[in-house]
């Protein structure tokens, strides 16, 4: 990639994540709705704190000069919106990274955006400590590519940018596969650590495996259905070796889910859920375990839209 700016939309975890390992090495602007300080501390999964200089822009107040390419990082139900909000300020041709979880917004941007797409999938673990502070909590592996296999070339030289900062990632053609692969695994784990508030290894023990089993089950008949390969041995099987060394690489996090459950924000199981619900009636097929999870996670996203009740 040249030297010009990186924008990285959502200054989450994620992309707070991103920006701190990738700034020093290319110039970086971090943007959001509201500004964070400019000095931002990454606290390394060794335990080291760095502090790093970030440049922040607020979405409504963009500098002219466009970016050599835009990282989304918004949680999936808000990545259409920041996209629309962007789209006026971007030239054609501008790169778009995904970096959503699911599969709900990905070909809808691939089709809209006026320039090349790519989908990032990424096992690095992050939470916010403060409007200051990230941690880095587990190091991780990234996929890129576009769903139809194009940009080869664009995705090599980001997965090589990418690397050289600190978070390893690979250029891939299959990134289709790749995202349905993470959303498996999403869809195993993070219902379940939400609505106990559970650590992902805690899925390893009673009464919590058998309700994970179930729904790798579930999902694993599904993307059968769809014609998605499995990983490592194949079939049930290879979804369940796929879940469970996810759960032991990554047992002492709070999966991303849970993060939105404490902090009081919506979660994305809308991207996660409904996906393969959607291929579930598409085959015919019936996922009870999904459907209850994602009728609870709806319910407590209608509560939190409701205004708070008069005096």
């Amino acid at each position: 990639m040249t030297p010009a700016t990186h924008w990285i939309v959502g200054p989450g975890a994620l992309g707070r994540l991103i920006a701190l390992r990738l700034a020093g090495r290319v110039p970086v602007r971090l943007v959001g709705r509201r500004p964070l300080p400019d000095r931002q501390t990454l606290v390394t999964p060794e335990g080291d704190a760095r502090v790093q200089a970030v440049v922040m822009a607020r979405i409504d107040a963009l500098p002219a000069e466009p970016p050599a390419v835009v990282h989304l990082t918004t949680k999936a139900h808000g990545a259409e919106a920041a996209h629309a909000a962007l789209a006026a300020r971007l030239p054609a041709g501008v790169p778009l990274v995904l970096w959503q979880n699911g599969f709900a917004c990905q070909p809808r941007l691939t089709e809209h955006h006026h320039g090349p797409v790519l989908c990032a999938t990424t096992t690095e673990g992050a939470h916010v400590q403060d409007d200051d502070r990230v941690t880095h909590a587990g190091h991780g592996h990234t996929y890129i590519g576009a769903l139809d296999g194009s940009h080869a070339d664009l995705a090599t030289a980001l997965a090589q940018t990418l690397t050289a900062a600190g978070l390893p990632a690979e250029a891939v053609a299959d990134i289709r596969v790749r995202l349905w692969r993470k959303l498996a695994v999403n869809a195993a784990i993070n219902p379940l650590v939400a609505r106990f508030a559970i650590r992902n290894g805690q899925l390893r023990d009673r009464p919590f495996r058998p309700m994970a089993e179930r729904l790798i089950t579930e999902v694993a008949a599904i993307l059968a259905a769809e014609g998605v390969t499995p990983p490592g041995d194949g079939g049930l099987e290879g979804w369940r070796q796929l879940v469970w060394q996810v759960v032991e690489a990554t047992a002492s996090n709070r999966a991303s889910m849970l993060q939105d459950v404490m902090a009081g924000r919506l979660t994305e199981h809308e991207a996660i859920l409904v996906p393969l619900l959607d291929a579930a009636s598409r085959h015919r097929l019936t996922a009870p375990c999904l459907a209850r999870h994602l009728h609870d996670l709806r319910l407590r996203a209608a509560a939190l839209a409701e205004p708070p009740a008069a005096c």
